[in-house]
């Protein structure tokens, strides 16, 4: 669901005319549909119910967007967290995130960051997710001068390939994610490592913005394989995040809907797990594109063209520093007019920053378009405001929610200068 129209020729989103918006508020900006939201996540959990997956959990990935009111509003509905930072963790927490259905991945955990999560609760969060038997040995370490007894799931690196970007792809043993199957297996029989720690559960990531999922389904098939090899009656399996949104128009016929995905998952763990054994562990998700992306927007505004010979540039007020995407995956975004008009000029759509690719969008075929006319660039809720920097100095923009009674919140104001380093 993304919820953006045109009505009487000005584009709405959740129902809002974007002009008015951008009236009473300073481009460029972030807005969020708080409807789009709770859908996006209802449907995702309600799939994963109907597919009759035991207890699942949804942990929301805080890395697509780690924005206070977004993460309450998803702590309303019972959502988890998965998170890959201490500063993660706290910001779940301050959301309302319970530290029972929290999960923390990553492979460069830190003791302080460890010993803050064994802390924040009687059995402290819900697992590490743990990448390298060093960490484990490190988490250990760390529950034993605490007294604690640290809950282990260990991420298990499948050995496939994922077709998605290559900075995007974690499931490979080229990549820096994850332990291979013999190592999971061999730190089970060392004793030392297990004095205060106890492994609960198995989790795979394979990478990010997934349209086909043949590499799911090996990688889960994988992850039951192992599951069943450690002989322990493990308290949950973690089939991880990374489904696709489409954000190009080509990807809507390859999208795979929640049910296609929830039926790949429950189908596989059926066959390759299910059926050899009684145990009957509870499955985690681990989303973040698939909730938010389409629940937010980026609405910049033009300031000038530019032609060179036959290029024309469409200078804007937003930048690479503000939504990073396209610079750094040369990812596709759509970019559409606020006033609806027919487009007939193939233009180039750049930003303000001293770099060639800062460049929202090249050879788009775009309506004519003059200093002060609003340009959106859809689907920007993952991976936007959370990449964002303050390269060449700049504020980082202001975060609007759309409420549900149709109210407009700030839920992030705009970075002056004074708070620049």
């Amino acid at each position: 669901m993304s919820n953006l129209a045109y009505k009487n020729k000005k584009l709405h989103f959740s129902n809002l005319d974007l002009s008015k918006v951008a009236r009473d508020y300073k481009t460029p900006f972030y807005l969020y549909s708080e409807d789009v939201l709770v859908e996006n996540y209802t449907t995702f959990y309600q799939g994963a119910k109907a597919a009759g997956l035991r207890k699942p959990l949804v942990c929301f990935a805080l890395k697509s967007n780690p924005n206070r009111e977004l993460l309450r509003t998803l702590a309303k509905l019972d959502s988890g967290a998965d998170i890959v930072s201490g500063g993660e963790l706290r910001r779940a927490l301050e959301a309302g995130i319970p530290a029972e259905k929290i999960v923390f991945s990553g492979v460069g955990k830190t003791e302080e960051e460890i010993t803050y999560a064994l802390g924040v609760s009687k059995k402290g969060i819900y697992s590490f997710n743990v990448e390298s038997l060093e960490e484990l040995e490190l988490i250990n370490r760390c529950a034993k001068k605490l007294g604690k007894l640290a809950r282990i799931c260990f991420r298990l690196n499948p050995v496939v390939e994922a077709l998605t970007h290559k900075h995007i792809s974690t499931g490979n043993k080229t990549h820096k994610f994850g332990l291979l199957e013999k190592d999971i297996l061999a730190s089970l029989r060392q004793k030392r490592l297990w004095s205060h720690s106890e492994l609960v559960g198995l989790s795979i990531h394979i990478g990010s913005q997934l349209l086909d999922l043949r590499a799911t389904k090996k990688a889960i098939a994988v992850l039951s394989s192992v599951a069943l090899k450690t002989k322990l009656p493990l308290e949950f399996l973690d089939v991880g995040g990374g489904l696709g949104v489409d954000y190009h128009p080509d990807e809507t016929r390859k999208l795979p809907t929640i049910e296609e995905y929830m039926g790949i998952v429950a189908g596989t763990l059926e066959k390759e797990f299910y059926a050899k054994t009684e145990h009957r562990p509870r499955v985690v998700f681990e989303p973040g594109r698939r909730i938010i992306a389409k629940a937010g927007i980026f609405v910049m505004k033009v300031l000038r063209n530019k032609v060179s010979e036959k290029n024309l540039f469409v200078i804007v007020d937003g930048g690479m520093n503000d939504f990073m995407r396209p610079s750094l995956y040369e990812a596709y975004h759509g970019l559409v007019p606020v006033k609806e008009s027919r487009a007939t000029k193939l233009s180039h759509v750049v930003g303000p920053i001293c770099e060639t690719s800062d460049c929202f969008g090249s050879n788009r075929l775009m309506p004519p378009l003059k200093s002060g006319d609003l340009l959106v660039l859809k689907d920007a809720g993952a991976y936007g405001y959370s990449m964002g920097s303050n390269y060449n100095l700049r504020g980082r923009p202001l975060e609007l929610l759309i409420k549900k009674d149709k109210r407009i919140k700030v839920i992030n104001k705009a970075q002056p200068y004074e708070e620049l380093l």
